[in-house]
């Protein structure tokens, strides 16, 4: 009796095929600026109305902060009011329909109630409907830590846009008889829409936190007013804004000087001018419009952007870093290509 071998049986002595079928390689996704947006406050308050009050001139306030004005935001006046007008004018700009967002990032540390939070309101004002809507708390640095989430949620392929917002009210939680504070904030919001395979590439992030450093710049329950530590808080501010740009530009294998200009948090004028010294950059390439605007936290970033864009200083192709430092004490820095829309 003879027994059958199936066709497919390996001939014995056979060698083994470790061969496996080739995976595809994935496609490469990428996230970049589609669109940008800002809101200002209608009331625009120069040095001379502040000095009054704490009994300096206004010289004074621009020698040590370079602020010469700053946008408050009137009685009555909300955050999600200012960030969606911002959200309008971004979405606009990117030539998208609100139903086409996946994601709204709203950075703040000024929201108008504990809870609700500030992006399920906007996302309503804007008309969506079921999508998902997250404040990010990281103060100054809240719009990078929140363009950190969008890129990543893009690449990741669980999003194709995202917005991300900064707003602030910081004049709630101003002291106006303190000299290390009153003259420094504003108010206002910036939006940007972020979008796959837009014109233009957001680079690696580096993001970091010392809490240790905490009480440095803080807002307590029990007092209610932005507290700040100046010296203290300037020294921080520099180290961290130069060591997170020379990390970035190493994770991205770029040298300074192969940066167009430098777009960071606008805290404070001389904080940018220590910044560049140290960085051993030339006048210019570090981006300033802190003059006009003041210091508005998380909607910093995207407010310099925009000037950046309408005063010609930022052009499609051009290299930037964006960085910010806030308190908590948190930091980071990424490197971006402005596209075109």
């Amino acid at each position: 009796m003879s027994t059958l071998q199936t066709s497919h049986a390996a001939p014995e002595h056979a060698a083994p095929d470790h061969t496996t079928p080739a995976r595809p390689r994935p496609l490469t996704r990428t996230a970049g600026i589609a669109g940008i947006g800002v809101a200002l406050p209608e009331r625009r308050v120069d040095n001379t109305e502040i000095a009054e009050r704490l009994g300096v001139g206004p010289d004074w306030i621009e020698r040590r902060t370079g602020i010469g004005a700053r946008r408050y935001a009137a009685p009555g006046e909300r955050v999600d009011e200012l960030a969606t007008r911002a959200a309008r004018e971004a979405l606009a700009s990117a030539g998208l329909d609100a139903s086409q967002i996946d994601m709204v990032l709203v950075a703040t540390l000024a929201p108008d109630e504990i809870t609700p939070s500030t992006a399920p309101l906007v996302a309503h004002a804007l008309g969506m409907k079921d999508v998902a809507a997250i404040d990010v708390g990281a103060a100054c640095a809240g719009t990078l830590a929140a363009l950190a989430h969008a890129t990543a949620w893009i690449e990741a392929g669980r999003a194709q846009h995202v917005l991300v917002i900064g707003a602030e009210i910081l004049t709630r939680f101003v002291d106006f008889e303190d000299r290390r504070t009153a003259p420094l904030f504003g108010d206002g919001a910036g939006a940007l829409v972020v979008s796959l395979d837009a014109d233009g590439r957001i680079g690696p992030f580096v993001l970091g936190s010392d809490g240790g450093a905490a009480s440095a710049i803080r807002v307590t329950r029990e007092h209610g007013f932005l507290e700040m530590e100046g010296h203290e808080t300037f020294l921080m501010a520099v180290a961290r804004l130069t060591s997170s740009t020379e990390q970035v530009l190493a994770q991205a294998g770029l040298a300074l000087g192969d940066v167009d200009l430098f777009v960071y948090h606008q805290a404070n004028g001389r904080i940018l001018s220590a910044v560049a010294e140290r960085l051993g950059l030339a006048p210019g390439r570090v981006f300033d419009c802190i003059a006009e605007l003041g210091n508005t936290s998380a909607a910093s970033l995207p407010l310099a952007l925009n000037e950046a864009v309408r005063t010609g200083a930022l052009a499609p192709g051009a290299r930037l870093v964006l960085g910010a430092v806030g308190a908590g004490l948190v930091w980071g820095a990424t490197t971006m290509t402005w596209g075109s829309w």
